[in-house]
C-alpha cells in the first residue's frame, strides 16, 4: 500500500485510457477485469467491506482540500492525481465526483443452493437493476443471479444505482434458466392478477424471488419453474408496479423466522 501520490497530466496515459473505456462501454469490465467506482460514497463502501482497490484517481484540487480522502491512501496500492479538467474527461456523471477508484472484478463463484436469492430475468434498465440490488442488500439477500439479457451488473450506471450494495452480496450473471436448477429453494414470481396475496399468506423461507423484464415480465419457461405466484395488493387500482418498487415490497415482506 502507499502514502505517496503520482501525477498524470496526459490524457493518453494507459491508466486513463482504460478508465475512459470502462465508462464508455457497459460491458468493458468483463474484458478488462476491472470496475470503475466513481465518487467517495462507493469508495468508502468498498473499503468498509474490505474490498481491495488498486488505484485511487483524484482531481488535484480535491486531493488538496479533502483530508478525509487522503486517509484512504494507505489502503490502496497507488494514488494518482490528475488535473481537474482531465478528471472531468474520465467521469460518467453530469457533475464529476472528483475521485474514483479501480477494483478487480470479483472472481466467478458457484451458485449457493440454499441462499435467500433474487433472480433477475432480462431486466433492461440499469437504474432498476441497481435499485433492486440496493433493496436486496438492505433486506438480507445473500446472492443475486442475473440471467442472460439482464443489464450488466458491474456497469457504471448499475454500480452507481446500487450505492454500495454490490459489496454486500454474491453476484452471478450470464446464467440460463437451466442454471437455476441448482437452487434448492422455492422460486416465487409476482403476478398482477393471480396467486397468493402478499401479506396475507405465509411464504416459504428461504426462497428466491424472480423479477422479470420491465415490459414482458417473467418468461413462460421461468414461470413454469416457480412454485408460487404472489400478488401485491394495489387498492389504488394501478395495473402494475415498477419492478424495482415491487422487488422492495416483496423483499421487505420476506423475513427469516425468528
Amino acid at each position: 500500500m502507499t502514502t505517496s501520490t503520482e501525477r498524470i497530466t496526459s490524457k493518453d496515459n494507459p491508466l486513463l485510457v482504460r478508465i475512459r473505456k470502462l465508462g464508455a462501454d457497459s460491458g468493458a469490465y468483463r474484458k478488462q477485469g476491472l470496475v470503475w467506482l466513481e465518487g467517495d460514497h462507493l469508495i468508502s463502501a468498498a473499503l468498509q467491506r474490505g474490498v481491495a482497490l488498486s488505484e485511487l484517481v483524484v482531481a488535484e484540487s480535491a486531493w488538496a482540500q479533502r483530508a478525509d480522502w487522503r486517509r484512504w491512501a494507505p489502503e490502496v496500492r497507488r494514488v494518482v492525481e490528475v488535473p481537474d479538467a482531465l478528471f472531468a474527461g474520465l467521469s460518467t456523471l453530469d457533475t464529476p465526483g472528483r475521485i474514483g477508484a479501480l477494483m478487480s472484478l470479483p472472481p466467478a463463484q458457484a451458485l449457493a443452493p440454499q441462499a435467500f436469492t433474487v433472480v433477475l430475468d432480462r431486466l433492461q434498465d440499469a437504474g432498476n437493476v441497481g435499485s433492486i440490488l440496493r433493496s436486496a442488500a438492505a433486506f438480507g439477500v445473500r446472492q443475486v443471479l442475473a440471467l442472460k439479457g439482464t443489464a450488466a451488473l458491474w456497469s457504471p450506471k448499475v454500480v452507481r444505482a446500487g450505492m454500495g450494495a454490490h459489496f454486500a452480496m454474491q453476484l452471478i450473471e450470464g446464467l440460463s434458466d437451466d442454471d437455476l436448477a441448482a437452487l434448492q429453494v422455492p422460486l416465487l414470481a409476482t403476478s398482477s392478477h393471480q396467486g397468493l396475496v402478499l401479506g396475507q399468506s405465509p411464504l416459504p423461507w428461504p426462497c428466491a424471488w424472480v423479477m422479470g423484464h420491465e415490459g414482458q415480465g417473467v418468461s413462460e419457461a421461468l414461470m413454469a419453474r416457480c412454485s408460487h405466484t404472489v400478488r401485491i395488493p394495489q387498492p389504488g387500482g394501478e395495473e402494475s408496479l415498477n419492478v424495482a418498487a415491487a422487488a422492495a415490497i416483496c423483499l421487505y415482506s420476506t423475513q427469516a423466522p425468528t
